[in-house]
């Protein structure tokens, strides 16, 4: 999570009063103040698109649907405010008013890991939707290797499992569908693996 805007605390009626009337800029919310959210990278925006697409195809007649990072979710027991890369609804979706703007019941969440985020993707915002009575996965996609952590609420109880390698699909018990992770991955081109450096032996 990005620095406060500002000291000055508001209240969420005013969050979402000012969020709405921005033009381009997407703040999150927490605890009375406003963090901006910074742009993503050319493939942070190409996973994550990627994504959106095989979901949206997998999910054609299906009771879920899938939502951008245009839609903000709310957690309503933190009252946490935020924009994740993508989330899927199972059933009817739930909003806070009938702007039908800010969703309350997501099944599933993606977030495309950056080095920004990443720390607060696995720790305090997960801590956060864990607090969802409706979310049943959560699904973090690294940018720099072809791998998605599946993280799955079983009996109270949140299981990892690895999807790793252009070969491997992802089962997605919670919406019902599966994924290949060279869809997810398509035209994604990942930086060099480091060399590792020759062993020079012992003296």
């Amino acid at each position: 999570m990005a620095v406060p805007q500002s000291t000055q605390r508001l209240t969420e009626a005013e969050y979402l009063a000012l969020e709405r009337a921005a033009v381009d800029v997407k703040s999150e919310f927490y605890d009375g103040e406003i963090f901006a959210m910074s742009g993503g990278t050319r493939w942070h925006s190409c996973i994550a698109t990627n994504m959106a697409i095989e979901l949206g195809k997998k999910l054609e007649g299906h009771r879920c649907r899938p939502y951008n990072t245009d839609l903000r979710v709310k957690v309503e027991t933190s009252r946490l405010y935020t924009y994740p890369d993508l989330s899927v609804v199972y059933g009817e979706p739930q909003f806070v008013d009938a702007k039908m703007d800010t969703l309350t019941n997501p099944t599933l969440i993606v977030e495309v890991l950056s080095d920004s985020t990443e720390a607060y993707d696995r720790g305090r915002k997960f801590e956060h939707y864990r607090r969802i009575s409706s979310l049943r996965e959560y699904l973090l996609i690294n940018q720099d290797e072809p791998r998605i952590e599946q993280f799955i609420q079983r009996d109270g109880e949140w299981l990892l499992r690895d999807a790793i390698g252009l070969d491997a699909t992802l089962e997605m018990p919670s919406i019902g569908v599966s994924i290949s992770l060279s869809a997810v991955f398509k035209d994604v081109v990942f930086p060099p693996k480091p060399t590792p450096e020759p062993d020079q032996g012992r003296i």
